[in-house]
């Protein structure tokens, strides 16, 4: 009879010790909504930021870059850490870091204090971000159960991206800009306890080192691209403020390449790139990462410094474009199966140039509907549009047993477009903009922005109908 109530009570022990799945899932998709969130949370922030803290123009966009670099850079580093030293700790830790970031960056006094907070949100989101999907899929069971999962978890990053405009403009609407980022610490203390408590930990067989020179170099070197590239609107191309850091690049991309072609453990295995497949939907997606990243940037600023939205105004006023982006990607699947991969990325593609284009016209007394809602709806449709097929060739290029690698290089092809291209259309922007406030001179620093990304669009629609194969081998 002892024995029996002993295993009784035991039983009792295990069921309360073993955490519903559900609530797995609930803290790997928390995870995910503030990585993907505070993306896009900080955009209707930026003029409030730049009046406070007295930032320059091109200073500005170092607040979203200096985000988007770190966390590209070492993405990849921070899914191989997962593998190596766990997922559940390298989940706690990333989301430590990212919340710790945000505090010190909600609290900042001067500019530098901001940038230096969105660097560190950045690399916690990198480490954080890659575990959220492996502890999902770790914890539900293969079937229908999974797929379920998944498919909240992709809808739940879609939601945060989607949200980012809105819940910004709310926080600085009704208290402050800082609170686009203090607001992340109660939350990410929350979800840290129960991570803590709840989460199992599980990690791969695969003990091999992690890549750090690979992660430092690649992320210097996109930096210090990024930082040249921001200095020739005020210095010119030929000034040495200019080129050192545009040569430093160069030399560290040049070594990040050199490394990876001999280290035992790449970060970016080269060989990946020999396939059609891998290789040419990367170049695609670094192509549309580089104009579409913009259209934020661009848009929030363009409604509030130009039209003279407030940031809640300005939240709501993307809402539309955040619902398309979504559309979007419900779509492509199913005319994927109708017209393969390819064509519905060179339409998707096609359909953002003519919203680039049509954005391109704006004025600095332009209607809602055709200054920011209609454009913007096709910009992000045809995001939408793209991405999906990219990412599906992207890893039918691959054996299986690499798909999670190649589905982390073409994000962070993505990221790393977009950081480079904001640098450049900021810089264009800023230079026919001449350091001026007046309406008229920053809308038409705005227009010459979108009509460059019309252009660099078209060419990537070009590139995607010439190298991408039609279809996988799986439709």
């Amino acid at each position: 009879m002892t024995r029996m109530l002993r295993a009784a009570a035991d039983s009792r022990l295990t069921r309360r010790s073993t955490p519903s799945t559900w609530l797995v899932v609930a803290l790997a998709c928390a995870g995910q909504f503030l990585v993907v969130l505070d993306v896009s949370v900080v955009n209707v922030a930026l003029p409030s930021m730049r009046a406070d803290l007295h930032m320059s123009g091109s200073g500005l966009q170092w607040v979203v870059n200096a985000y988007a670099i770190a966390f590209a850079g070492f993405m990849l580093l921070g899914g191989r850490a997962g593998d190596l030293y766990g997922r559940k700790r390298m989940f706690l830790v990333g989301l430590a870091l990212f919340t710790l970031a945000s505090l010190a960056g909600g609290l900042a006094r001067e500019g530098w204090e901001l940038l230096a907070a969105r660097a560190a949100q950045g690399l916690g989101a990198a480490v954080l971000a890659p575990s959220t999907l492996t502890i999902l899929t770790a914890a539900v069971p293969e079937g229908g159960a999974r797929a379920r999962a998944i498919a909240t978890w992709t809808a739940v990053g879609a939601g945060g991206g989607a949200a980012g405009g809105l819940v910004g403009g709310l926080l600085v609407d009704g208290l402050s800009w800082r609170w686009v980022l203090l607001i992340n610490v109660p939350i990410g203390a929350v979800v840290l306890l129960g991570a803590l408590r709840l989460l199992p930990e599980s990690r791969a067989g695969d003990r091999r080192r992690l890549d750090l020179p690979g992660a430092l170099l690649v992320t210097s070197g996109l930096g210090a691209l990024a930082y040249g590239i921001s200095q020739t609107e005020a210095a010119g191309w030929t000034a040495a403020v200019t080129l050192v850091p545009l040569i430093a690049g160069l030399v560290l991309i040049g070594l990040f390449l050199w490394v990876e072609a001999r280290t035992a453990a790449p970060l970016m295995p080269l060989a990946l790139f020999g396939r059609r497949a891998v290789s040419s939907a990367n170049a695609a997606m670094f192509v549309c990462g580089s104009a579409m990243f913009c259209m934020w940037y661009f848009m929030t600023l363009y409604a509030q410094n130009v039209l003279g939205y407030s940031p809640l105004e300005a939240g709501l006023a993307l809402v539309p474009s955040s619902l398309a982006v979504v559309g979007g990607s419900k779509l492509a699947p199913r005319l994927m199966r109708i017209a393969g991969e390819r064509n519905v990325a060179v339409l998707g593609t096609a359909v953002a140039v003519a919203g680039f284009a049509w954005q391109s016209t704006i004025t600095s007394d332009g209607a809602y509907l055709t200054a920011i809602m209609f454009p913007g709806i096709l910009m992000m449709l045809g995001a939408g549009l793209a991405a999906t097929p990219l990412a599906a060739l992207a890893t039918s290029g691959a054996p299986a047993g690499e798909a999670g690698l190649v589905s982390g290089l073409i994000n962070t092809s993505r990221t790393m477009g977009g950081s480079l291209g904001l640098a450049v259309m900021s810089t264009i922007a800023a230079a026919r903009t001449r350091g001026s406030a007046d309406p008229v001179a920053l809308t038409e620093g705005y227009a010459l922005a979108f009509r460059a990304s019309a252009l660099v669009l078209g060419a990537g629609a070009v590139l995607m109908a010439v190298w991408l194969p039609r279809r996988t081998k799986t439709l």
